[in-house]
């Protein structure tokens, strides 16, 4: 690698740096403040949050890797002119393609990031956020024992604890029940304790009285206990075995989209399909980003004014390309026959870079001829 690869290779790379960190801080906040919601409102610990926002952490970095490589070609290409070096290096034989050179480096290494990414710790991330999400569901310290508030674990169901002592045992346990529309029950007592059975946790109350209210004949039934066995199972109906995602699957068995396995995860071939080929045309755009970026602002006449015809140029490429890239994925979603239109967005930013180089390799045009002595000059 000749010098001035190396020397832009290093400014793309600190720059591709500092604008995913940008990005990833941006898409991290905005998550982690609905995830901070959920889990501190379900009683989990700091600990617990930090660990769900660093399983999350892969897929967001996969998501603004591509956006900050097209920044940093953008950026490095703008700054590169207006320090006159691009024109330096034109002026002693330098042309768009060889100029483009580190770009492809550049895109290469991007692109071997975001295929890591989505086709190992992606996937592995969303596993294990999986089953961590269960064991969470499966904690009824967590979800159901909170004292000092009055808490709401299903429709009909009304749970207090004043206190929980120190070896786990509740203190001053008030619960209502009123799912039944023909009756209510209350049950309070001054101390209980969760346990496990065949069935899932139990709750059992010592010292305490039911109130049973029969809707229809108002009449109140009373009875005392010295200790009573409440099945609160049913409260966590939401955290039984959960299946797999297509998301969890290795890219292989996407590939493959076995009808098996896609009856097994209650889904189509078709979004197997699509989820499998996505996993290698995104780090193709992860490849193309930056050279359209930076391809963009090598064509185009000199202005004193600036290069931002060629970044809104660009932008505007780029956006043409994702839109390639949802248009391809829908079509796969419709017809999985289809399944090669998912790299049409692939082989649309390809087209658009060559396309970009040959204009900026051609000085005849008529802009870039007039441009010339203006280049010069500076």
């Amino acid at each position: 690698m000749s010098r001035f690869d190396r020397y832009l290779l290093s400014q793309l790379l600190a720059l591709f740096g500092f604008f995913s960190l940008v990005l990833v801080a941006v898409y991290w906040v905005n998550r982690a403040v609905s995830l901070f919601d959920q889990l501190i409102g379900d009683g989990q610990s700091a600990l617990v949050f930090l660990e769900f926002t660093a399983l999350t952490l892969p897929n967001v970095i996969r998501l603004v890797l591509p956006v900050s490589a097209f920044a940093a070609g953008v950026y490095v290409a703008n700054r590169l002119t207006r320090e006159s070096e691009l024109v330096v290096m034109q002026a002693t034989g330098f042309s768009p393609w060889r100029l483009a050179r580190p770009v492809f480096y550049f895109g290469l290494v991007v692109a071997a990031m975001i295929a890591v990414l989505m086709n190992i710790v992606v996937p592995a991330s969303r596993i294990t956020l999986a089953e961590r999400s269960r064991e969470i569901e499966a904690n009824v310290t967590a979800r159901f024992l909170r004292e000092g508030t009055f808490l709401h674990p299903t429709p009909g169901v009304t749970f207090y604890i004043r206190e929980i002592a120190a070896t786990g045992e509740l203190l001053d346990v008030f619960l209502s029940d009123a799912r039944d529309p023909a009756s209510r029950v209350t049950y309070s007592a001054l101390r209980a304790l969760v346990v496990s059975g065949d069935s899932g946790p139990k709750l059992i109350m010592f010292d305490g009285m039911a109130q049973s209210m029969d809707r229809a004949s108002s009449h109140l039934t009373v009875t005392r206990f010295a200790d009573l066995t409440y099945d609160i199972a049913g409260f966590m109906a939401n955290s039984g075995p959960r299946g797999r995602s297509s998301e969890e699957l290795p890219t292989r068995d996407l590939l493959r989209a076995d009808p098996a396995l896609a009856a097994e995860l209650g889904t189509t071939r078709a979004v197997l399909l699509q989820e499998g080929h996505s996993r290698i045309s995104n780090p193709l755009l992860g490849l193309a980003a930056p050279l359209i970026g930076f391809s963009a602002l090598l064509v185009g006449a000199f202005s004193r004014f600036g290069l931002w015809r060629q970044v809104l140029g660009a932008v505007i490429l780029l956006v043409v390309v994702q839109f390639a890239d949802n248009l391809g994925a829908q079509t796969v979603l419709r017809d999985p026959r289809l399944w090669p239109v998912q790299y049409l967005s692939a082989v649309l930013g390809l087209g658009v870079i060559v396309a970009l180089l040959a204009a900026a390799a051609r000085p005849h045009l008529p802009a870039r001829r007039m441009a010339r002595p203006l280049g010069s000059a500076a």
